[in-house]
């Protein structure tokens, strides 16, 4: 079956009604026949909200069927999913992260898990032999975005997990920007997917939702107790919805990778920016591994801009369809400023270590016509040079 047919058809007409769009459960709790003894939906128990729901279960299974895998486990963010894995490692257990990494995973890594006796250390994981040094006796997980949030940075996945599996270390791959119809990871060898369900797979900035799939029965079950012993779920309301922008993936994504390479080349030929990243270009030294484990490029462009604060502050008031917010991965078209935003929490040194400079400019382009969007930066790159 065919990427959008699985999309639309994996989780089935409601069983109780032949609904066809399927229903919103907004129950808390479930009748038992017999004491113990719960219904069951597609294979979890239905006893009480927090243990399953039907509508999370659909959703659940559903992405987990278009990453090729057994088992999905949705939660209330994409941040609690992240908080979910990390609950499964004890005290002296050491983590190796990208450097480049989501400001928010790296926040939640070096403020709170660390007070627990968790090791995290962070490598430019493009470089293979950054892997290879960076492991030790006591690495539990080999933590990759790819692409990376914000510079777009490729990682070769099955490179990365072959050196991690020799020790026996879990692969986690955050596969938000490339979401499973661009790539599916643990057909490169990645053990765990994360995915901030906020983004592309909701695909309409109007629910938070984070999601954790893969084929390891073992790692499944200890994240699933997780999820059930923190309860860090999604509502059936978010789920519904999550579940409907899954249906149309496909179809954005297409519009999404097509609207963010024209923005790429547009960036790519402007006096005002110092770099673009991208890795659809063919300058962008992950491009030929981004090109053998993706369909596409994305729908992300980052780039840097030349000059001082008052062209960065005439460019930004230059906009008028980007919209200035964090997030990314729906029909708007979305600008943020990593720095001062979505990496915030990073303090500069690490920001700088990982090669986020600070008139670093991020874009997620959403829906609208290209020749707008370019229009669009065309007028603030304008004013920027104005200034």
């Amino acid at each position: 079956m065919k990427f959008s047919t699985k999309a639309i058809h994996t989780s089935g007409n409601d069983p109780q009604t032949g609904a066809v769009a399927f229903p919103i459960y907004q129950t808390s709790t479930f009748s038992q026949d017999v004491p113990g003894q719960p219904r069951e939906f597609q294979g979890r128990r239905l006893s009480y909200g927090r243990s399953a729901n039907p509508t999370r279960t659909a959703l659940e299974n559903s992405v987990a069927a278009l990453e090729g895998a057994r088992i999905g486990i949705a939660f209330s963010t994409g941040l609690a999913a992240i908080n979910a894995i990390l609950m499964t490692l004890k005290t002296g257990d050491h983590v190796l992260a990208a450097q480049d990494l989501y400001g928010g995973a790296y926040r939640q890594f070096m403020k709170i898990i660390s007070n627990f006796g968790v090791e995290f250390s962070f490598v430019d994981t493009t470089d293979l032999n950054n892997i290879r040094e960076g492991l030790r006796s006591n690495t539990k997980l080999l933590w990759l975005e790819s692409p990376s949030n914000p510079l777009l940075n490729i990682t070769d996945i099955a490179a990365a997990a072959e050196i991690a599996h020799e020790q026996a270390v879990t692969v986690v791959v955050d596969n938000t920007f490339a979401t499973p119809w661009l790539q599916l990871p643990l057909q490169l060898g990645a053990d765990l997917i994360i995915h901030s369900a906020t983004k592309y797979i909701n695909g309409h900035s109007d629910v938070v939702s984070g999601l954790v799939v893969t084929n390891d029965e073992e790692l499944g079950a200890k994240i699933q107790f997780v999820q059930n012993a923190i309860g860090a779920v999604p509502g059936p309301q978010d789920c519904f919805l999550v579940l409907r922008g899954l249906k149309t993936l496909e179809l954005r994504m297409q519009r999404h990778c097509d609207n963010a390479r024209a923005v790429a080349e547009y960036l790519a030929d402007h006096e005002l920016v110092k770099k673009v990243y991208f890795p659809g270009l063919p300058s962008h030294p992950g491009h030929d591994i981004a090109r053998k484990q993706m369909n596409d490029f994305g729908g992300m462009v980052s780039f840097v801009l030349k000059g001082e604060q008052k062209n960065f502050d005439a460019f930004f008031a230059g906009l008028k369809i980007f919209t200035i917010a964090e997030s990314l991965g729906g029909v708007k078209s979305l600008i943020a400023h990593p720095p001062s935003m979505t990496h915030a929490s990073m303090d500069e040194a690490a920001r700088h270590k990982a090669g986020i400079d600070d008139g670093l400019i991020r874009i997620s382009c959403g829906l609208e016509n290209s020749e707008d969007l370019i229009a669009d930066l065309e007028d603030a790159l304008a004013k920027a040079s104005q200034a």
